[in-house]
């Protein structure tokens, strides 16, 4: 599987929810269509 599935911009948004607004990491994987594993990869 390639590492540039998902744009920097993607990745950063996704992570940002989890840390600063404090979403559930389930919250964000369902909300950007991915599984909770590729967001904790």
């Amino acid at each position: 599987m390639s590492n540039n599935r998902y744009t920097e911009e993607f990745k950063v948004e996704a992570v940002r929810q989890v840390v600063e607004r404090r979403h559930s990491v389930t919250e964000v994987a369902s909300r950007f269509g991915v599984t909770t594993h590729s967001l904790y990869a």
